[in-house]
């Protein structure tokens, strides 16, 4: 038995590009060099290549996304996906690689596609009684009234672009005349957008992946913002305190874990994902679902991994070992 070749997809075409090629890095360190080759593919709007250890990039032919290692041609046994936002979180490379037949370690592309459509994955979630905030969805183009918005969202709310990740083009807003600003700010990332109700609460984070048939919540981590919000700031320049586990009660913890479990049942996932949920009053709402969460060394997850008494090593071996059986 050689070893498998495995190719860790980093990059992608938004503008969380940098954020996923620091995941992509961590995975590559960490995956066991025992068993696996391991191989950094930089997918970007630029081309897309294997980049070997001394820099040199070799292209990646996309009829079978094979590449040249120097001595050989490599077709990878399976893809680790660490690719934040499009094309690789929301459906386009999942598609791709499902036909060349291609085992990878995230979720299949309608269910990439899906939740990464904030507005469409509460419209599913919804009638299944998942708990979310009010909402009130605006396109590019449509007439905007603002005491509509407000009448149905109340005050504070955040306005988001529907198709985004890392707090790109969020904005929470206070005051009525606030909010046009924030809707062209959102503009900027996504020709739709979403505008919710601010929930008061404690913010948590949960990882929940499969271990072959089974279905297992990681420790909650608790997001404290100094910012308003967990913004891009607070998020990756430090602005926020991460606490994991989160300082909830044990039945709080054990509701939050239940129900992240059953939305990633309900919406067929595979792989790592990510759920975001306010708690308020007790009670768990839905924020959104993340199918290719941060995975360097200071993200949620693998904090949460760690919690357990993981090492990304054996963490990662899990999510590679689910595809290639």
């Amino acid at each position: 038995m050689g070893k498998k070749h495995i190719a860790v997809a980093m990059g992608g075409y938004s503008s969380e590009f940098e954020i996923s090629i620091n995941s992509g890095n961590v995975v590559c360190d960490a995956l066991d060099k025992n068993k696996y080759e391991v191989y950094p593919i930089h997918i970007m709007e630029e081309g897309w290549y294997f980049v070997a250890k001394n820099g040199t990039k070799h292209p990646i032919n996309k009829a079978d996304f094979s590449f040249d290692n120097g001595t050989e041609t490599i077709k990878p046994d399976a893809v680790f996906n660490t690719i934040h936002g499009t094309p690789g979180e929301d459906g386009y490379l999942q598609a791709y690689w499902k036909l060349l037949g291609i085992p990878h370690t995230s979720t299949d592309y309608y269910q990439a596609a899906l939740s990464f459509n904030k507005r469409d994955c509460l419209s599913v979630l919804k009638n299944f009684g998942v708990r979310a905030a009010n909402s009130y969805y605006v396109n590019e183009g449509n007439e905007i009234n603002v005491e509509e918005i407000v009448r149905k969202t109340g005050l504070p709310c955040f306005v988001k672009p529907n198709r985004s990740g890392s707090s790109f083009g969020v904005s929470k807003v206070h005051e009525m005349e606030e909010l046009m600003p924030a809707i062209k700010t959102a503009f900027t990332e996504d020709s739709e957008i979403i505008i919710e109700t601010a929930l008061v609460g404690v913010e948590v984070s949960v990882g929940v992946y499969n271990n072959g048939e089974e279905i297992i919540a990681l420790p909650i981590t608790e997001i404290v913002s100094e910012n308003d919000f967990f913004d891009y700031e607070a998020k990756y320049l430090g602005k926020s305190q991460e606490i994991t586990p989160a300082r909830i009660s044990d039945e709080e913890t054990e509701t939050v874990k239940k129900e992240a479990v059953r939305i990633y049942r309900l919406l067929n996932m595979k792989g790592i994902t990510r759920s975001e949920f306010i708690i308020e009053k007790g009670k768990p709402y839905f924020l959104e679902i993340n199918t290719n969460p941060g995975l360097s060394a200071e993200s949620i997850v693998p904090k949460q991994a760690r919690e357990t008494g993981m090492t990304l090593t054996q963490f990662f071996d899990i999510l590679i070992q689910n595809v290639l059986k």
